[in-house]
């Protein structure tokens, strides 16, 4: 065996680069036993091949087999104990197992030959099946046949079904949409009637033609195909329907523009018949009037928007002469009730304050300048008037305002341009100081539909309110005060008024005037500060209270009582704080002045003037004003003393500032009696001078100079001759010290003690009550 394996290794395979893997012997059953050999071959391949091939096919093989299960494992151990003798012998092995599949084979024939009976028999039972197979079919394909042509009668049964419904189907649509075009596009002979005469001459007839052109625009506002319209019957029907539409469009605008044009045309009553009460005129019965036709302009506006756009254009340019006529006449009532005066006077009174100021009369002269009684009557008409006058005023811009927003639509244009306005500006913000009067809107607001009509009608409104206005500020020297006050307090007052609009058109006229009378107020308020700064002090001035401390305590005495019950008091709190400044700049300018009087005493008398005015008023934006006042007036006052207390003992008062001088230069104190101008003698000297009734004397002297220049007005006497007496016991005690500490020893005294002095202030004071 080994001897063939390897000549067949090296004769047959290895010249063909080959490698023999394994030899079977194999035979053909029958009587002959013809065996051979069947060799199991591999291509030879280089070391590196098979290094690189080897891990592949271990791999490969790895997956390739399965682990057996544990029956198989147990069926091979079986085997090989079976066949353990013959396991060392792997020839004699392999050729036991060949013998066994060989026993296996013949049986398996001979089981398949014992069949062939049943085989054959099988194979009869299925060509039976077969023929079955083919009868069955055969009748099918009769039945199917049969089956074909009852299908086509009942799809065409079916197709005639559908058309009978579809024909059904379309009578019922064709008689819905005949019986829909018939009822709505049908208008009865009595609106058509209504609509040719358009005669609007009575309230019923008013209403018959609102139901009318209410009927017509059911008719014409109807949606049908657009395939309708070419239907004769259809056109027509929509023809006549524009026509009578034009028609009454045209009678109609006609009819309101001449009621229009006779309203504008209307008499206002004569201004020289007499009246007792200020009243504005009233629009309720034109109004009323033309209340009827609102349906009829809604319809309009919806009709036909070009036409419609016309009318309001044409209210506003015949109602605005009329309104011009009744409120110029309403103001120069206003003006004559203002005045006291018929309407031939009335241009002397307004010119009456420019004559005065020829006079040399100062154009801010306060109110206490003229007689009582007068002045104040005159206060109190200017706020009253001015009152009634706005008053006045607002149901009419109300009714106005109201009757145009219904009768034009105008709130639903307003509402429409609010929405884009709104989506034109999304994500941003409009800011609006919240100290601003309610009046100021947003400059897109303000040119609304409604604002811009009411400003046509109106238009004479807002002049002749500022004309109003500089007649209320020339009646009063400060009129424009109580200008800004009353405007300001009724503005307020119509925000919070339940008939008040919320974008009311008087807001804005008032809000536009309140601006002006501000501006009017400022330069009032700077015409005034600029006076009293640049006011010359009159060089014969002897003392008292200046004339501009007056004006500015006479302005916050009227100014408080007109912002008494003031919403607002913004401006005014400016004002004073302009005037408080002005005011102590003219005060301190008396510093440079050249006065015959002491300009201590001038500047100490108005500050304590000013300070008690203000304690008096308490007026919180001003309290640090009173504070300074109250420095400035005790500064004053201690310089007063300070130089007049000089005089009594005058002579004395140098010698010690010169001892006083020495110290401060570094001379030893006990050395100050050596210096040849202050020693003992020359003290001695100087007190001699003043024995105690000169000094007595003195003080009666000065006390009695005091007395002759300051006022008697601010009682300021006691309180300077109180701060004198101190500040001269202060005076005497510190020569005492200086006589002590710098002439110790020297038996020098003064002539007087300080019993004496208290005993010469003391008789004074007792002899002067």
């Amino acid at each position: 065996m080994a001897s063939l394996w390897s000549s067949l290794e090296r004769d047959v395979f290895n010249p063909q680069k080959k490698r023999l893997l394994e030899t079977i012997r194999v035979w053909k059953t029958g009587k002959k036993k013809k065996m051979s050999i069947l060799c199991v071959v591999g291509r030879q391949r280089s070391q590196e091949d098979r290094k690189d091939t080897a891990e592949t096919e271990s791999q490969e093989e790895l997956s390739a087999y399965q682990e057996m299960t544990a029956k198989e494992a147990a069926d091979v151990l079986k085997l090989m104990e079976e066949y353990e003798p013959l396991v060392n012998n792997s020839v004699a092995f392999a050729e036991q197992l060949s013998n066994d599949l060989h026993v296996l084979d013949e049986a398996n024939l001979r089981a398949i030959i014992s069949s062939e009976k049943q085989v054959t028999q099988l194979m009869s039972c299925i060509d039976e099946a077969l023929a079955e197979v083919a009868r069955v079919e055969e009748t099918l394909q009769i039945y199917d046949e049969l089956l074909g042509s009852v299908k086509q009668q009942m799809d065409h049964i079916h197709r005639e079904n559908s058309l009978l419904h579809r024909i059904v189907s379309n009578k019922t649509k064709l008689m819905d949409e005949i019986l829909f075009l018939t009822t709505h596009l049908n208008l009865s002979q009595e609106h058509c009637d209504a609509l040719s005469r358009a005669d609007l001459s009575s309230p019923s007839r008013v209403k018959a033609c609102i139901a009318a052109v209410e009927a017509l625009s059911g008719c014409m506002n109807i949606q049908i195909e657009p395939g309708y319209r070419k239907l004769q019957a259809v056109a027509e029907q929509l023809i006549m329907f524009e026509t009578l539409k034009q028609n009454f469009e045209n009678s109609f605008i006609s009819h309101i523009t001449s009621i229009f044009e006779l309203q504008g045309n209307a008499q206002v009553p004569a201004l020289g018949q007499p009246i007792d009460k200020l009243s504005a005129p009233s629009h309720g019965l034109h109004h009323e009037e033309l209340a009827p036709y609102t349906p009829l302009m809604a319809w309009l506006r919806n009709a036909n928007s070009v036409l419609f756009c016309d009318l309001p254009k044409v209210y506003a340019q015949n109602l605005s002469r009329l309104y011009d006529r009744e409120i110029k006449a309403f103001f120069e009532q206003a003006k004559t009730f203002l005045l006291g005066r018929r309407k031939g006077s009335l241009q002397e009174s307004l010119e009456k304050p420019m004559v005065m100021g020829s006079r040399q009369q100062s154009r801010w002269s306060l109110p206490g300048i003229r007689e009582g009684q007068e002045d104040m009557l005159e206060k109190g008409n200017v706020i009253k008037m001015l009152e009634q006058v706005l008053r006045e005023l607002q149901p009419l811009c109300t009714a106005e305002q109201k009757f145009i927003e219904k009768f034009f639509q105008l709130s639903q244009e307003a509402a429409d341009l609010q929405v884009l306005e709104a989506s034109a500006t999304k994500g941003g913000e409009s800011t609006a100081s919240p100290e601003d009067p309610p009046c100021t809107k947003p400059r897109s607001q303000l040119e609304e539909p409604t604002t811009r009509l009411l400003s046509e009608i109106f238009s004479c409104l807002e002049p002749e309110l500022r004309g109003f206005l500089d007649v209320c500020n020339k009646v009063h020297s400060f009129g424009c005060l109580q200008v800004l006050v009353t405007l300001n307090d009724s503005i307020f007052a119509m925000w919070g008024s339940s008939s008040a609009l919320p974008s009311s058109f008087l807001n804005t006229v008032l809000g536009n005037v309140l601006l002006l009378a501000k501006s009017s107020f400022n330069k009032c308020i700077g015409t005034l500060c600029k006076e009293i700064e640049e006011a010359k002090m009159p060089s014969k001035m002897k003392g008292g209270i200046l004339p501009s401390v007056s004006r500015f305590e006479e302005f916050v005495n009227f100014s408080e009582e007109v912002f008494r019950t003031a919403r607002r008091r913004g401006e005014l709190d400016k004002a004073h704080l302009r005037l408080a400044g002005s005011v102590f700049s003219s005060i301190n300018s008396l510093a440079s002045a050249n006065l015959k009087v002491n300009t201590d005493m001038v500047m100490m008398e108005n500050f304590h003037h000013i300070y008690c005015f203000l304690c008096q008023k308490k007026i919180h934006c001003l309290e640090g004003k009173k504070r300074e006042a109250k420095q400035r007036y005790s500064e004053h006052m201690e310089k007063y003393v300070i130089k007049y207390l000089g005089q009594p003992l005058e002579k004395l008062n140098h010698f010690f500032e010169g001892v006083k001088a020495r110290v401060a230069q570094g001379v030893k104190e006990e050395e100050v009696s050596f210096q040849l101008a202050y020693s003992k003698q020359e003290l001695r000297k100087v007190i001699e001078k003043y024995p105690g009734k000169e000094v007595k004397r003195a003080l009666e002297t000065l006390y009695r100079k005091i007395h002759k220049y300051l006022s008697p007005e601010e009682n300021l006497l006691p309180v300077v001759w109180h701060a004198m007496e101190q500040e001269f016991i202060r005076q005497y005690q510190e020569f005492e010290d200086l006589i002590q500490r710098c002439y110790a020893g020297s038996g020098i005294a003064m002539d007087f003690t300080m019993e004496d002095l208290l005993s010469y202030f003391n008789s004074i004071t007792l002899s002067n009550m």
